[in-house]
């Protein structure tokens, strides 16, 4: 399936600066045999070496509700929410208590973070989420995060939680999303009723014949290979390469990170910027409008660069931090749009002012402009 040589198309995961690992429950509790310990010691140990040479590692963690049921004395996975969420609660002190003990060993922080779907529905809760979670990177903790299931109903939940990798990693502007699991990738037909099956060790995320040769999911997991293809094509929405392997084989990730062609990589139609700026150029609904000064409006369109309060005239409408607003010069042409970092009441105080005002004037500073080059396109 792969000889060990390096795949230049893999330079993205050797350049990787920020990795998103997910980790499914088959893997952490040893095929429902409770949690295996020195599995999730080894994951560890590998995590914490890419933390040392500088790489951001944020882990998305199933295995609560799985590990809750062995604690429980299940066999089987209810299908009931209230148990389901029973058996999340008794089993994530288990999970977190196992990561921290192994994490501590390289003297690392871990942090836990319990997510649901309106946690980055909510445009306000979604940056709070981002807030928090690059604090963390920040400090050099590692966050552990899993869906809230505990608290979360099936009309609000991710549905598995390769799909709240993918989430994770487009809210962080992930290089890479690595999903390990106890398959070598994603095969053209079904290994375990085909032994003549082949690994597809290189994809397109947006090529709709995946789709068709991915397969259900396990006893212990909502994922299947099916919810994977569906994960990197999320991901790739942020530029995001996908990886799909297992997490079996020995030192997965730091193969993975020399470039190594192992399991099955998924790539993005285009570059993380890119795909971003064509991501803010398709939301339509705007909630408010800048007016910029003639200088704001020069250095944006000659520089690309943020934008700050000290080159805003007014501005109107009713969005709050995060909405998406348009930027107009004063005679009314549209100049561009972004994601602001203030509200309305906020941004009228300190528009036309110089950042470093900005913690004076609103007892705080969420950010020294108005909107961010990242966040900002140019109309």
């Amino acid at each position: 399936m792969t000889d060990g040589t390096v795949n230049p198309s893999r330079d993205t995961l050797v350049g990787a600066r920020r990795v998103v690992v997910k980790i499914g429950s088959a893997l952490l509790t040893n095929d429902g045999r409770g949690l295996d310990d020195a599995a999730i010691g080894g994951w560890v140990d590998q995590i914490a070496e890419l933390h040392r040479r500088g790489i951001e590692v944020v882990l998305v963690s199933s295995g609560a509700v799985a590990a809750g049921m062995v604690r429980l004395g299940w066999q089987r996975r209810p299908s009931a929410v209230h148990e389901l969420q029973a058996a999340a609660a008794v089993g994530q002190n288990s999970l977190t208590e196992c990561y921290e003990g192994h994490f501590a060993r390289h003297g690392i922080l871990t942090a836990q973070v319990l997510l649901t779907h309106d946690d980055l529905s909510n445009r306000k809760r979604y940056l709070n989420a981002r807030s928090a979670l690059r604090t963390l990177v920040g400090l050099r903790v590692v966050p552990v995060i899993n869906e809230n299931d505990t608290v979360v109903t099936d009309e609000i939940r991710f549905g598995d939680n390769d799909t709240l990798g993918a989430l994770v990693a487009n809210l962080l502007e992930a290089d890479a999303l690595v999903i390990l699991t106890d398959q070598e990738g994603l095969f053209d037909a079904d290994p375990r009723a085909n032994p003549g099956a082949r690994l597809i060790q290189q994809g397109r995320a947006d090529d709709p014949s995946l789709a068709a040769v991915a397969g259900g999911g396990g006893a212990l997991g909502r994922g299947g290979m099916t919810t994977k293809v569906r994960a990197a094509q999320l991901a790739a929405r942020s530029g995001a390469v996908t990886v799909i392997a297992s997490g079996r084989q020995s030192a997965v990730l730091a193969r993975l990170v020399a470039g190594e062609s192992l399991g099955t990589l998924l790539l993005p139609e285009q570059a993380p910027m890119a795909a971003r700026k064509r991501w803010l150029a398709g939301q339509l609904q705007v909630r408010g409008t800048l007016t910029l000064d003639d200088g704001a409006v020069s250095v944006l369109r000659r520089q690309g660069s943020s934008l700050l309060p000290v080159g805003v005239r007014q501005a109107a409408g009713t969005f709050v931090r995060g909405d998406m607003v348009l930027c107009v010069d004063e005679q009314g042409h549209r100049v561009a749009k972004g994601l602001v970092n203030y509200g309305i009441e906020d941004a009228r105080q300190i528009l036309g002012k110089p950042s470093q005002r900005i913690e004076a004037i609103l007892g705080y500073m969420e950010a020294p402009e108005l909107i961010h080059r990242d966040n900002l396109i140019i109309l």
